[in-house]
C-alpha cells in the first residue's frame, strides 16, 4: 500500500515542479508580448494563445499536485485543529465521497467532448491563432485521471495512517 501511494506521489511530484517551471516561461512571453505590442506596434494571436495554453497547463496539470501537497482550497477552520486521525477520516471519506465522484464525473463528461475536438483536430477560431485546441481540450480527462490517482494515494494514506493511530 505504501509502496504504490509513493508511486503516485512521485509522478504528481515530478509532475508538479515540472508544470511549475511553465510559470516563469509564461512571464517571460507575456513580458515579450507586451514588448512588441507597446514598443514594436506588433501582436500575435498565437503567442497570447500560447500564455493561455500555459496557464492551463499549470492549472490542469498541477492540481493533483495541489492536493498532494494540501495546497488545494479547504475550508479548515475546523480541519487544522482536528487530530491526525480525525483528518485522516476526513481526508478518507472526501475523497472517497467528494474527489472520486467527481473525477469519474469530469473523466465521463469530457471523453466524448475531447473525441470531438481530435476527430476534427480542433484548432482556434482567431485567425493566426493555434491549431492545437484540441491537445489543450485533452488536459481536461487527464487531469481527472492525475486526481483521481491522487484520491486513491490520498485514501491509502489515510489508512496507513488510521492503522498507526489506531495501534496500541
Amino acid at each position: 500500500m505504501h509502496k504504490l501511494a509513493t508511486s503516485i506521489d512521485q509522478l504528481n511530484n515530478w509532475l508538479g515542479k515540472g508544470l511549475g517551471w511553465l510559470t516563469l516561461s509564461m512571464v517571460v512571453l507575456t513580458f515579450f508580448i507586451v514588448i512588441l505590442r507597446y514598443f514594436f506596434s506588433w501582436g500575435s494571436i498565437a503567442l497570447q494563445e500560447l500564455v493561455m495554453y500555459m496557464h492551463a497547463l499549470v492549472f490542469m496539470g498541477g492540481a493533483a499536485y495541489a492536493l498532494q501537497h494540501d495546497e488545494h482550497v479547504r475550508v479548515d477552520i475546523f480541519y487544522r485543529e482536528m487530530s491526525e486521525k480525525r483528518k485522516a477520516w476526513v481526508n478518507l471519506f472526501g475523497t472517497i465521497f467528494l474527489l472520486i465522484p467527481v473525477c469519474g464525473l469530469m473523466l465521463w463528461l469530457s471523453l466524448e467532448y475531447v473525441g470531438r475536438a481530435w476527430s476534427i483536430r480542433e484548432a482556434s477560431p482567431e485567425p493566426g491563432g493555434l491549431a492545437f485546441v484540441y491537445l489543450l481540450k485533452t488536459m481536461i480527462p487527464l487531469m481527472a485521471g492525475l486526481l483521481l490517482l491522487q484520491g486513491i494515494s490520498q485514501i491509502l494514506h489515510s489508512i496507513l495512517t488510521l492503522r498507526k493511530v489506531n495501534k496500541p
